[in-house]
């Protein structure tokens, strides 16, 4: 028998995660999360993540800095940070976009990698 169980979660209640992401759908090999409004500012030191991700701008604009690689990224661009990249993002204008991460990003401590 297939899994009928179906998610929806109303982002007005997600929780919100130490960066300001709001946590959106998750299952069990992908997750979503929000991040809405972020302000311009220079970039955070990179990180490497144990997962995959891939993302699409809602509004504004920011730099993708991977592997010694610039991306701008604007309305209607989407994007994959490979597992194990280091990355970092600057947010040029007041930045909106959405993210799936898999395996889910908040799972088990791999927010903190």
């Amino acid at each position: 028998m297939a899994d009928t169980t179906i998610t929806k979660v109303d982002s007005r209640y997600s929780p919100t995660g130490k960066d300001g992401e709001k946590y959106l759908a998750s299952g069990i090999h992908v997750a979503m999360r929000l991040w809405e409004n972020e302000q311009p500012g220079e970039a955070k030191e990179a990180a490497i993540r144990p997962y995959e991700t891939v993302g699409y701008v809602l509004s504004g604009r920011a730099e993708l800095h991977i592997e010694g690689q610039v991306v701008v990224l604007e309305p209607g661009n989407s994007w994959v940070v490979p597992k194990g990249s280091s990355h970092t993002y600057k947010v040029l204008e007041t930045f909106s976009a959405v993210e799936a991460t898999s395996p889910p990003a908040q799972v088990h401590g791999r927010e903190e990698a």
